[in-house]
């Protein structure tokens, strides 16, 4: 009966992680979208990121896509069977993703086959610690691959872009964290949480930096200096312009968390852990003897509902452009950066593996004039055959910068969709061939779902659920012209005022 329970308790864990955002997230978001201006892109922003919020509470499905990568962080008395614990959440892990709660996420490495289950080797994380305490803690965080790839490592003394010289101090440090939020701009799904961990080696610092993320957002430092830096680069970070999504705004930052530990003297790291707005991490306490959770994390207060909106804000301030797929030339020659697109027809899903099958071979399907979606979706398959879309939100475009241009001239592709923006060669191809890349709002995949009326056909499904080619028919669906067909981009604009609003804060603070 124990493991029975001890199973049902982890299941419900991990399906909470991922469809319901903590109360203390809901209280940051709620906080950054009554400050931020109205009818902007970043109002828009937080008013999708709002309505997902709610739409994930509704379905009981995942408020992001990606599964990320999951860790458990687990206390327990002395005695408890950890083994019995860790083939329980395995156990919980397979039913979770069979139910459509995780996208399966675990790809073999050398192979880049996808287990299906999100089991593998090493997978799911899982760090256990004894503690004299009659009960185990079992903390989960599911942190997605965008946020991820912008975490970073300092290694001081260090030249920092546009801050100088970052010394083996607390204004050092400050530096560092500084920096670490301007190079995310917004492709790890501003606006954010950052974690820190200052010292340790490279592995150590990092894991603190990732056990900062478990802390409340609204708690104090108990080390009075930590606090006033937690404190001061909240308050920086905001200040950059570098908003929601990257697109400007006044919620670049929702959260900041600093641990300390010792270190070597020949080493001096700063670590930082970058976590997106989708925020998913949840902790329980559990009966030691029965398997029940007998108390939920992040509990304190009422949990906050997002009032409706009505999409007003994408109205005031910009352009809209309602676009049917297949897209001719002209038509994204007229597009300008800022325009609000709404798409409806068809478009396919493409990450990295499709990228690369795509260099080196013919398309599946005639993409002449069609969209590709940067997205690795939450896919169910029903009895009849058919396949069911539970959660459809973008991934981080950047990682296709080396393939995308060549692709869109080689096959006809009129428009990219994806968050964060890309760089250089694809912007030059996006002037040269004709087309745009449109950035949809990171982390918001049930609003996104919502626009995907069905499912219309799949290729390379050898790829994995999460890098298939899925057809796709859509209605409605909403993105903002970040990169146009006349060589300007939102990102390079918001990168260099940023960069100098950075430097402004070069001065010693800290001591």
């Amino acid at each position: 009966m124990y493991i029975e329970q001890l199973e049902k308790s982890m299941y419900d864990l991990i399906c909470d992680t991922s469809t319901n955002l903590p109360k203390d997230v809901r209280r940051a978001v709620k906080a950054a979208r009554e400050k931020e201006n109205a009818g902007t892109r970043a109002a828009m922003s937080l008013d999708t990121i709002a309505n997902n919020i709610n739409m994930a509470d509704d379905k009981l499905s995942p408020i992001c896509q990606d599964t990320g990568l999951p860790t458990f962080k687990i206390k327990t008395p002395i005695g408890v069977n950890q083994l019995e614990i860790k083939d329980a959440i395995t156990r919980a892990m397979v039913q979770a993703t069979k139910d459509g709660k995780l996208r399966p996420n675990a790809v073999d490495s050398l192979t880049g086959e996808n287990s299906g289950t999100n089991l593998g080797l090493g997978l799911p994380v899982v760090k256990f610690e004894q503690w004299e305490k009659d009960y185990i803690e079992v903390k989960l965080i599911l942190k997605g691959g965008g946020c991820e790839n912008k975490n970073i490592q300092y290694s001081l003394p260090t030249e920092l872009e546009g801050l100088g010289r970052a010394g083996r101090d607390l204004d050092g440090i400050r530096k560092c964290i500084l920096h670490s939020v301007y190079q995310a701009q917004g492709q790890g799904c501003s606006a954010g949480f950052i974690g820190v961990g200052i010292g340790g080696d490279r592995a150590s610092g990092y894991d603190l930096a990732k056990e900062q993320l478990f802390r409340e957002v609204d708690d104090v430092n108990p080390h009075p200096d930590l606090a006033a830096l937690e404190s001061y680069i909240l308050d920086t970070a905001n200040q950059l312009g570098i908003g929601t999504m990257g697109f400007g705004g006044e919620a670049t930052l929702l959260g900041c968390k600093i641990g300390v530990m010792h270190r070597i003297p020949a080493s001096f790291y700063v670590s930082v852990a970058y976590n997106c707005w989708a925020y998913r991490r949840m902790a329980v306490d559990i009966d030691a003897t029965t398997g029940d959770v007998t108390k939920w994390h992040y509990n304190e207060g009422d949990k906050l509902a997002f009032a409706a909106t009505t999409e007003t804000n994408d109205t005031q301030s910009s352009r809209v452009v309602e676009l049917t797929a297949p897209i001719t030339e002209e038509q994204i020659r007229e597009l300008q950066v800022g325009d609000v697109v709404k798409i409806s027809g068809r478009m396919y899903t493409g990450r990295d593996a499709i990228h690369k099958h795509l260099t080196e071979n013919d398309a599946p399907v005639d993409l002449d004039g069609h969209i590709i979606y940067h997205c690795g979706p939450v896919v169910l398959k029903n009895e009849d055959g058919s396949y069911e879309i539970k959660a459809a939100g973008p991934t981080t475009s950047i990682r296709e910068e080396p393939y995308q241009g060549d692709i869109m001239k080689k096959f006809g592709i009129r428009a990219v969709i994806g968050k964060g923006g890309m760089g250089p060669k694809t912007l030059a191809a996006l002037q040269e061939h004709g087309g745009v890349y449109l950035n949809a709002i990171g982390g918001a995949a049930q609003y996104y779902a919502d626009c995907i009326k069905e499912v219309e056909g799949v290729d390379l499904l050898q790829f994995g659920i999460p890098e298939a080619m899925w057809h796709l028919r859509v209605e409605d669906f909403t993105a903002v012209v970040t990169m146009d067909s006349h060589g300007n981009s939102l990102h390079a604009d918001v990168d260099k005022s940023s960069l100098e609003k950075l430097a402004t804060f070069k001065e010693k603070v800290f001591s």
